[in-house]
């Protein structure tokens, strides 16, 4: 039995009366995150993990009509029992469980294994079908270990310090923004924020999450000495006229396409730190491996080598066309949403 069928919107469930991070406006949105290729203003009512309340109303309105399920909470949507579990991506994140006479889907959304201050692990579900982003689909993509990557970047901060220049570092501001502040200990000096990035940490910080001391820099006074400061800015700020104000600085980008050799050069960058919130190629694997799934519907990214990986290695795998399709699409949507 389908639980889930693939619609011009997105992912629906006939037998539950229900959408899945559909990309337009619908009755009942079941939302795994709220990042903006997951999370549309619009629709009539929401579902999602209580802890991803918060970010979930900042991306479709304060008064968007939003249920809450504790992660593992169970309810029943017509004929499906519907369960939300971590996904380990940012805060809030979470798989969907769906399960109806006998047949389990999970659905992903887009979720990492390794571990981060700021958002609940990932859970391996056992399913029969496993939707899964592939995102960072290509062997290419190996992340380096988060507590090396957060040693690089204090460094460079340093480093800028000594030569009087400010440090700015271009991170998606809801969750990479976040994990980094999370982790950062090392150089004596301020950190200040763009405006999207201050307000998610106030949404992080009012779940109880401890992240390091940070100040708005509109709020920065007239005087303020940049060359000590790191100011965590999005990726939409890079070459802006925002930028004038830190007089003499150096520019870095924290994420996962930072792999790609070049994706610096294009942006002009100084520095590239590799940091991502989705999994690399062995996680992707080794999460599919866990669900013990017999089939594997495939999303996102690089979606036609991962499909052709697990055939190959005895899985029934399939790939569906979501909202972003390809490398410069889901770099897109991780980083300007």
């Amino acid at each position: 039995m389908a639980l889930l069928e693939f619609r011009e919107g997105g992912f629906y469930c006939a037998a539950g009366d229900f959408w899945i991070d559909p990309w337009i406006p619908v009755k009942r949105a079941i939302v795994t995150h709220a990042h903006s290729d997951h999370a549309l203003p619009g629709s009539d009512a929401y579902l999602t993990a209580r802890t991803g309340v918060g970010v979930l109303r900042a991306r479709v309105g304060g008064d968007a009509a939003v249920e809450a399920l504790e992660y593992g909470e169970r309810v029943h949507l017509g004929e499906v029992a519907v369960s939300l579990h971590p996904a380990g991506h940012i805060l809030g994140s979470a798989q969907v469980r769906l399960e109806s006479r006998g047949e389990v889907w999970v659905v992903s959304g887009d979720y990492k294994l390794e571990s981060d201050a700021t958002c609940v692990p990932f859970e391996p579900l056992r399913c029969h079908t496993f939707v899964t982003e592939s995102t960072f689909g290509l062997p290419i993509f190996r992340w380096p270990k988060p507590t090396e990557v957060m040693a690089s970047i204090e460094a460079w901060w340093r480093g800028n310090q000594a030569a009087g220049k400010a440090s700015v570092l271009f991170a998606y501001p809801l969750g990479k923004a976040q994990r980094i502040l999370a982790a950062i200990s090392g150089a004596d000096g301020a950190i200040y924020t763009h405006g999207s990035v201050e307000r998610m940490n106030t949404l992080y910080r009012r779940e109880g999450v401890r992240l390091a001391e940070t100040r708005p820099v509109v709020e920065a006074p007239g005087k303020t000495d940049w060359q000590k400061a790191l100011i965590l800015a999005p990726p939409d700020a890079i070459g802006s006229p925002w930028m004038r104000r830190f007089g003499s600085y150096s520019t870095a980008f924290a994420s996962g396409w930072m792999r790609i050799r070049g994706t610096r050069r294009r942006r002009a960058l100084d520095r590239g730190f590799v940091m991502s919130d989705h999994a690399d190629w062995p996680g992707l694997l080794e999460a599919i491996a866990a669900t013990g799934a017999e089939s594997v519907c495939v999303t996102h990214g690089y979606r036609a080598p991962l499909v052709r990986w697990l055939g190959e290695h005895g899985l029934r795998a399939f790939a569906v066309q979501g909202q972003y399709s390809g490398d410069t699409a889901d770099q897109t949507a991780e980083e300007m949403a």
